[in-house]
């Protein structure tokens, strides 16, 4: 039995979760999450928790038991805290700023960078070099950091790019050889 898939999901109070067939609901403080999940897996609520499990143990099953139960412990979590990621901008002139509900971005290149934002998603910039993306949905935060970050990546010689916070750059040598020679 997978470890992460047995576990059960409590619903805490002032989040209300509907079963459609495949398509699960969740309704909570900060909004609402729907999602389609896989026919074979079987979500059921039982006593204020929600409870997946599998038919088999074919290799498939097992991988969607603990997948299933990710994505709807993710879409209770999401509708009660909310998620972010929060990007660092380094390098000399790099540099991001909020135009009404664009995020606009300065890296280097010679035309600025710009970004919309989705309905269900706020982008803050608490300073020039600080980018915050605040969502519901774990998946799309995930996905508009990561696009917002390969816009620049940060390079390993300098470290100057955009950067999760809590990303370690791994930091190369540079030249070696040029000093030694006449």
């Amino acid at each position: 039995m997978s470890r992460i898939g047995k576990l059960p999901i409590a619903i805490p109070a002032g989040v209300e979760v509907k079963l459609d067939g495949n398509n699960i609901s969740v309704k909570g403080p900060k909004g609402a999450l729907t999602r389609s999940l896989h026919k074979d897996m079987t979500v059921q609520i039982e006593g204020g928790q929600v409870v997946v499990s599998r038919p088999t143990d074919q290799k498939q099953h097992r991988a969607l038991h603990g997948l299933t139960r990710v994505l709807v412990f993710n879409m209770v979590e999401g509708v009660t805290k909310g998620y972010q990621k929060t990007l660092d901008l380094v390098g000399v002139g790099y540099r991001a700023a909020k135009q009404g509900n664009k995020l606009v971005l300065t890296v280097g290149y010679s035309h600025p960078v710009e970004f919309e934002t989705e309905k269900d998603l706020e982008i803050e910039v608490p300073a020039p070099n600080k980018i915050i993306v605040k969502g519901i949905d774990k998946e799309k935060v995930g996905m508009l950091a990561a696009n917002i970050r390969a816009v620049r990546e940060p390079e390993p010689y300098k470290g100057k790019g955009i950067k999760y916070t809590d990303e370690v750059i791994r930091r190369k040598a540079g030249k070696a050889g040029a000093k030694g020679k006449k």
